[in-house]
C-alpha cells in the first residue's frame, strides 16, 4: 500500500489506498475524505495538472459512457471538492495588543507534572471551571522553580490565553472547547518539549498501557470508554491519557497526558466499589455537553512515558450482551477516528499519519461483563487474538 503526494499551484493532496478505498487528504482544508478508487484517481490526475477533457476522455472509454457525461461528472466533482468553504470568522472586539491583563487574579493554581511546576492564573471562577477539574489532582501548595506561567482571563466575553507572557489566542464562549484543546496542547508541548509541528495528532480517545505498548480505546459518549479505562487501570494496566491522546511524528508513539479520567454519573454504581473516593468527589455539570461528571486520578506516575500503538478498539457496553470481539474494517475505523481528532495540517505529517494508520489492527468489543472485557483486552495486548 503506497502513499502518494501530488501538488499543483492550487492544490496539494496526499492519498493512500486502504482496503478497497482511497483516503485523500487536502492540504488547503486539512481534511480527509474516503473515496472510491476511480474518484481518487481523477483527483490525482487533476492535481498533476492533467486537463479535464483528457481525464474525461479516458474515463468515457473505460466506462463506455458519453464524453459529455464524464466531463460534467469531473467538473461537478472538482467543484464539490475544491469549492471554497464559507467559514464564519470570529472577530475579537479589541486587538489583543490593546488588551490589558488583570492586575490581580482571583485564583492561582500550581500543578506539578513530573518535576515541572506550572503556575496557572485565572481571573475568575468561570475560567477556573474550564481548566481546574481535570488537573486538580496535580495541584501542589508549596511550589518552587516555576517552569511556565499560564494566564487565563475574560475580557469582552472572550477568554484570553497567554503562556509565559506570549499571546496564544482568544475565544468566545461558543468556542470554549477550542480554548480547552489549545490549553492542553500548550501543556503537552511543555511537558514533552515538542513544538506543535512535531505532533502527528491528538485523538479523542483513551490510551491504556501494559508497560510495553499502548492501545487506543474509542467510542461514542455513553458507550463506556472512560469506564473501561477505569476498570483496566484497576486490573494491572496503566492509564496513559483520557479524552486527549497525543501522538508524535518522529516515533509514531502515544504520549502520556496527565488529565484525570472523566466519570459519568451512570458509571458510579460500577466504579464505586473499586474507587470509594468517587463518593465524595465533586460533580461538574457541563451544560453544552449535557453531562455530569466526576474526575478520577489516573494511576500513571510518570508522565514522560511514550509507547507504540498497534491496536485500536471501539468499545461498547451493552446490558446483558455476550462478549463479542470482531476485527472491523479499517475504513470504518478511520471514519470514526478522524472527525473528533485534531490532526496536523502539515503535508509530511499527513503522510506519516496515513502510513501509521494502515498498520493498525482495528477491533470492536461489545460487552456487559467487566471480567470478560478485561480478559479480551489482555489477549489483544498479548497478540493472542
Amino acid at each position: 500500500m503506497t502513499t502518494f503526494i501530488f501538488m499543483n499551484k492550487e492544490h496539494s493532496i496526499v492519498h493512500k489506498t486502504v482496503a478497497n478505498k482511497t483516503i485523500v487528504w487536502f492540504e488547503k482544508s486539512n481534511e480527509y475524505l474516503v473515496l472510491e478508487n476511480t474518484t481518487a484517481d481523477i483527483l490525482e490526475r487533476l492535481s498533476k495538472g492533467v486537463s479535464v477533457k483528457e481525464i474525461a476522455t479516458t474515463l468515457a472509454k473505460k466506462l463506455a459512457v458519453p464524453l459529455e457525461k464524464t466531463i460534467d461528472f469531473i467538473l461537478d466533482l472538482e467543484k464539490k471538492i475544491y469549492a471554497p468553504k464559507l467559514v464564519k470568522e470570529t472577530t475579537i472586539i479589541n486587538d489583543y495588543r490593546d488588551i490589558k491583563k488583570p492586575k490581580q487574579y482571583e485564583f492561582t493554581k500550581y500543578y506539578k507534572v513530573n518535576k515541572l511546576i506550572f503556575k496557572v492564573q485565572f481571573s475568575s471562577e468561570y475560567e477556573l471551571y474550564l481548566v481546574h477539574p481535570k488537573f486538580a489532582h496535580l495541584e501542589v501548595t508549596d511550589p518552587s522553580d516555576i517552569s511556565s506561567t499560564f494566564t487565563v482571563f475574560l475580557n469582552n466575553n472572550f477568554v484570553f490565553f497567554y503562556v509565559d507572557n506570549a499571546f496564544i489566542g482568544a475565544w468566545n464562549k461558543e468556542e470554549i472547547h477550542f480554548f480547552q484543546g489549545k490549553f492542553s496542547m500548550e501543556l503537552i508541548q511543555k511537558i514533552h518539549q515538542k513544538e506543535e509541528s512535531e505532533w502527528l495528532g491528538v485523538f479523542h480517545a483513551s490510551a491504556v498501557s501494559n508497560g510495553k505498548k499502548s492501545i487506543l480505546f474509542l467510542g461514542d459518549s455513553g458507550n463506556g470508554k472512560s469506564t473501561s479505562l477505569a476498570l483496566l487501570q484497576r486490573n494491572g494496566f496503566t492509564c496513559l491519557a483520557d479524552d486527549f491522546v497525543p501522538m508524535d511524528v518522529h516515533k509514531k508513539e502515544v504520549y502520556s497526558f496527565p488529565a484525570a479520567i472523566s466519570i459519568k454519573k451512570n458509571s458510579l454504581k460500577t466504579l464505586l466499589p473499586l474507587y470509594p473516593e468517587l463518593e465524595s468527589s465533586a460533580e461538574y455539570h457541563f451544560k453544552r455537553l449535557n453531562k455530569v461528571v466526576r474526575y478520577l486520578k489516573p494511576n500513571n506516575t510518570d508522565f514522560n512515558v511514550h509507547l507504540t500503538c498497534n491496536d485500536l478498539i471501539f468499545i461498547k457496553y451493552e446490558k446483558d450482551a455476550d462478549i463479542i470481539c470482531n476485527e472491523i474494517s479499517k475504513i470504518d475505523a478511520f471514519q470514526q477516528l478522524v472527525p473528533d481528532s485534531w490532526l496536523s495540517p502539515i503535508k509530511e505529517n499527513a503522510q506519516v499519519f496515513l502510513d501509521w494508520f494502515d498498520t493498525l489492527n482495528c477491533y470492536q468489543i461489545t460487552y456487559s461483563e467487566n471480567k470478560e472485557m478485561i480478559a479480551t483486552v489482555s489477549k489483544i495486548f498479548n497478540d493472542e487474538l
